[in-house]
């Protein structure tokens, strides 16, 4: 049999280093489906429950592994349901690519079935490069040129392939005469760093700081030791955008911990009493977490010069990688001899989390969600993988998992979308068989898509040499975050009719799926089950009941948001007794 289009494509893929392929069939894609059969031994294809998981895979496998993601759609409605998952990627900066089939190519502008205009469609989330193929010949540039720049530009990229087209003979090298384009397979990872005369500049900045604070993100992934020495140097205190969760361990002493509406008092202290702030690879978006404007001197390093002095005009701007450019900035940085502010950090952040302690072992209606987390944290297997879903599972990722040396987490940061938490799991496990991936989800997540992705799990988990992944459900019949910013961003109370939810079988649906379930609604049962789940020769899920009155509370309460809660109170929430309760008891903690 000769070699078709698809084939080609296949084979490209994989010269490019790519082993995986995320996506589900149909046949505006079929003949890509064929060559991924054909080429199962060198390329795995795995199926998912729908499309949106297969992206949000993608996404994940590049966060968690800095290759290329790929994910594979059919014409039409699949492609439409890759979308959120891209957006999730383009918005983190994570290189993806999307193969998408189209309807005959004799078929286009003639309001054929399934038939969507592709390329206006994928124009946003894939800017930087959407191309449809017209010709075979144009297959090798059109691989090659979407995955070289997917990584040049941590970006989306997407192809766009008529199913007619796709089963036409291959053409690996295009006639060499005008109009032909030849490229090649092969991107070297950059790692810039600015010039010296900003590096001093930088310096000279940081050095005359007196009280210096420094927010990491994902950009600050793979730089740990490097943040750590100019930490040490400059007696500074250390907080997380939440894509930076696991680039510096918890258990240092001067890490305040996340940052934001999700983030620590000791963060919101770091932020509003320093006088120099050094930002290293984060796009966190919230300026009011920051410094006010003036407060303090400004340095920051990130690897895309378009995400400069973006959340705080700085005084010196250095585009280059995070690890790169500290490792030439260090030799310039000369170490505080006074560690006053430094000492005060370190207090504040042992005193933080004697507080979350104290919250997360009050009682509450059955269960208190942050003693869920609280007892999880120290049960932590060494190097497991940590993925948390939008909502207030995030919030309690956020302060009270502590993150030890060696662990990857991750979740969907600036577009914070509900239902990666899972899909984001199960790339990790693809990707690193010998760890424990444990994602954190609300009952809100797991209802939109959650279950759907535990049968992708169902599917696979036999095939895995370690089995276990753990799979933890806050189930408190309610879409909790938004209740909460109801009432405290709105000055409404809760509206049932758009926030409770139906009682589902959490783990009774795991069961029937072949898999692990454990349920639990009584506090003192929260570490047994863990173990079990730990333990399990299976991936397991842990649905908890808990109680959705507790408090999502800010590092900061304005005033503003103090009277819209009371104004809620009094427009008669339906938990109003249980919401004052357990805020009372948050409060006092």
């Amino acid at each position: 049999m000769s070699k078709q289009v698809s084939d080609f494509i296949v084979q490209r893929l994989g010269e490019w280093g790519i082993k995986r392929v995320f996506g589900y069939p149909g046949d505006g894609i079929n003949g890509v489906m064929g060559a991924l059969d054909r080429a199962k031994e060198e390329m795995e294809f795995i199926q998912v429950a729908h499309e949106e998981i297969a992206a949000f895979m993608a996404c994940a496998h590049a966060k968690f592994t800095g290759e290329v993601g790929v994910c594979i759609a059919t014409s039409g409605p699949g492609a439409i349901h890759l979308l959120n998952g891209l957006y999730d990627a383009k918005l983190d900066h994570q290189p993806v690519v999307a193969i998408v089939g189209q309807q005959a190519s004799t078929s286009m502008g003639s309001n054929y079935q399934q038939e969507v205009d592709l390329l206006s469609l994928f124009k946003d989330v894939a800017g930087e490069y959407v191309q449809m193929l017209t010709d075979p010949a144009q297959a090798r540039q059109l691989v090659d040129r979407a995955v070289r720049i997917a990584k040049a530009q941590r970006t989306v990229t997407c192809i766009i392939l008529p199913n007619n087209l796709q089963e036409m003979d291959a053409v690996e090298a295009p006639p060499k005469k005008h109009g032909s384009v030849f490229t090649g397979v092969g991107h070297a990872v950059e790692t810039p760093v600015p010039p010296t005369t900003e590096l001093q500049k930088a310096a000279d900045v940081l050095n005359s700081g007196k009280k210096v604070a420094i927010l990491i993100g994902a950009g600050a992934i793979g730089a740990s030791e490097e943040v750590q020495q100019i930490t040490e140097l400059l007696g500074a205190g250390v907080a997380k955008a939440l894509l930076g969760r696991a680039a510096l361990p918890d258990d240092l002493p001067y890490v305040t911990g996340a940052i934001g509406l999700l983030g620590t008092k000791p963060s919101w202290d770091l932020m509003t009493e320093c006088d120099t702030l050094l930002m290293i690879g984060s796009s966190f978006p919230y300026s009011e977490f920051l410094p006010d404007e003036g407060q303090a001197r400004g340095v920051q390093i990130d690897i895309d010069s378009r995400m400069l002095s973006l959340r705080y005009p700085m005084e010196v701007n250095l585009a280059g990688d995070s690890k790169a450019t500290l490792k030439a900035l260090i030799p310039l940085i000369k170490r505080k001899t006074d560690r006053s502010w430094q000492d005060k950090i370190k207090a504040s952040v042992a005193e933080w989390w004697n507080i979350v302690g104290e919250k997360s072992m009050k009682e509450a209606n059955p269960i208190n969600p942050q003693r869920v987390f609280w007892e999880l944290s120290p049960k932590l297997p060494d190097n497991c993988i940590i993925t948390a879903d939008s909502g207030s599972s995030a919030s309690w990722f956020a302060r009270n998992i502590k993150i030890r040396e060696g662990m990857k987490a991750s979740l969907s940061g600036t577009l914070a979308t509900m239902c990666p938490a899972i899909p984001y799991s199960v790339a990790a496990k693809f990707a690193y068989p010998d760890r424990i991936p444990i994602a954190l989800i609300g009952d809100g997540a797991m209802q939109m898509l959650g279950i759907n992705s535990m049968i992708t799990i169902a599917k696979f988990w036999k095939t895995w040499a370690d089995p276990r992944m753990v799979i933890v459900v806050l189930n408190n019949g309610d879409l909790n975050m938004v209740t909460w910013e109801q009432r405290v961003t709105s000055g409404n109370p809760e509206f049932v009719g758009s926030q409770e939810l139906l009682d589902f079988p959490y783990a009774g649906y795991a069961e029937m799926l072949g898999l692990k379930g454990i349920k639990v609604d009584r506090p003192d049962a929260i570490e047994a089950a863990l173990d079990a789940a730990f333990s399990a020769d299976r991936p397991a899920l842990v649905e908890v009941v808990v109680d959705p009155n507790v408090p999502n509370i800010p590092p900061h309460i304005s005033f503003e948001q103090m009277v819209k809660f009371s104004k809620a109170m009094l427009k008669g929430d339906p938990h109003e007794l249980g919401v004052i309760t357990q805020t009372f008891k948050d409060v006092f903690a």
